[in-house]
């Protein structure tokens, strides 16, 4: 039934006298009672009882699920955090000696690699030099 067809049905039987069976009317303890409608209630009571304790319990595990879900995740989000402010560190360190140390070894050897060049192209021209001087001689002798 729909919200609306519940409604509908409250409005309609207001005023109504609906029959109520004398046996269960009202409840006293010391009064009889239908024993077959007293067992149905008990067990009425009883499985109520049962559903709402377990949908508790079934609540209280999925938050202390969720309890150790974030303890979890805490405790791997600081391990995360920790990585990274350590190799925050090592990094900077890192640059610093890269800055001290090996950027000026670096400008060394680029220096050194233009003096060699340097030599090499002197060496191809006092090679030249030396080719031509040996042609000359070489000429001077046969003459």
């Amino acid at each position: 039934m729909s919200d609306e067809d519940i409604e509908k049905w409250i409005k309609d039987n207001r005023n109504k006298d609906l029959p109520v069976s004398t046996s269960c009317s009202s409840f006293e303890v010391l009064d009889p009672h239908d024993p077959v409608i007293s067992r149905l209630a008990t067990q009425l009571f009883k499985c109520t009882n049962d559903y709402l304790q377990g949908e508790m319990s079934a609540g209280q595990d999925h938050y202390h699920l969720l309890e150790q879900i974030n303890r979890l995740t805490i405790t791997k989000y600081t391990d995360l955090r920790n990585l990274a402010v350590n190799l925050s560190k090592t990094l900077n360190e890192y640059n610093e000696m890269y800055n001290q140390q090996i950027r000026p070894l670096l400008q060394q050897i680029d220096a050194i690699d233009a003096q060699v060049s340097k030599f090499e192209a002197n060496a191809y021209r006092l090679d030249s030099y030396t080719k031509q001087l040996k042609a000359r001689f070489k000429e001077l002798e046969e003459k």
